[in-house]
């Protein structure tokens, strides 16, 4: 489904280069739930941001669904993130001025493509993230919860290859918290979505599949959960103490 191999980015700050990916690798698979966490400066968002097409890439590689992503257009790198990928962001990036069924069609009116297939896709995410008490409601007038469980039923509904969340737990409380990841878990489960999450919540981290550890711009470890839930939560909490040197 993504591959990403050998990447490099770097930015350049007057006189000076810095280096934030140095030579990443990994490769998620369709119907995966994968986190990357790592502590501020690490390179989480440069990575996504690289996967997303926003920002280019010095080198290396990056593949989707088949496609790779080097050297397109930036008509088809739009193409790419109209498509091929949803995006689920820490601040939701609803438009207070529609309702939640008008906000989960947004990417469609985007295309100019509401049809009659769409908006059935549309009633049908409402339902799956039980949020069809609030679908003629604004965003206003609603919880964070339910706001964000908004974003990721709108990140479904061009049936990308891969949805992209950054930080989706970070402005929610814990209960809140719950209600998206469940929504996330609904979204792998329900309709085979492949998810890539950062996050430095290990809370929400522990819910997946995988989770990449990054540390100055490299992979120092990927954790796989083969047990429970907190089992898993208690592994990455002992690898972030290791990575950030606090182990004796």
């Amino acid at each position: 489904m993504l591959y990403v191999k050998d990447l490099y980015k770097s930015y350049e700050v007057g006189q000076k280069k810095y280096s934030v990916l140095k030579g990443i690798s990994f490769q998620i698979a369709q119907g995966e739930f994968v986190a990357v966490m790592g502590p501020s400066g690490s390179g989480k968002s440069t990575l996504l941001n690289c996967i997303s097409c926003y920002i280019p890439f010095e080198q290396g590689n990056i593949s989707l669904g088949g496609m790779t992503l080097t050297n397109l257009t930036e008509s088809e790198l739009a193409e790419v993130r109209n498509k091929k990928l949803g995006f689920v962001f820490q601040d939701f990036m609803l438009l207070d001025g529609l309702t939640i069924r008008e906000n989960i069609l947004v990417p469609r009116i985007i295309q100019g493509n509401v049809s009659k297939d769409g908006e059935k896709l549309a009633d049908q995410l409402i339902s799956l993230f039980g949020i069809d008490h609030i679908r003629n409601k604004y965003p206003a007038e609603v919880s964070g919860g339910e706001r964000q469980r908004t974003a990721v039923a709108r990140s479904l509904i061009n049936q990308p290859l891969m949805i992209l969340a950054d930080e989706p737990t970070g402005n929610l409380d814990s209960k809140s918290s719950r209600a998206v990841i469940e929504a996330f878990e609904d979204a792998q489960s329900k309709m085979d979505a492949t998810i890539f999450m950062v996050t430095h919540d290990s809370y929400a981290a522990s819910f997946c599949d995988r989770v990449i550890l990054l540390k100055d711009g490299t992979i120092y470890k990927q954790l796989e959960k083969e047990t429970t839930r907190s089992h898993f939560q208690d592994e990455l909490l002992t690898a972030i103490k290791e990575m950030s040197g606090d182990e004796q």
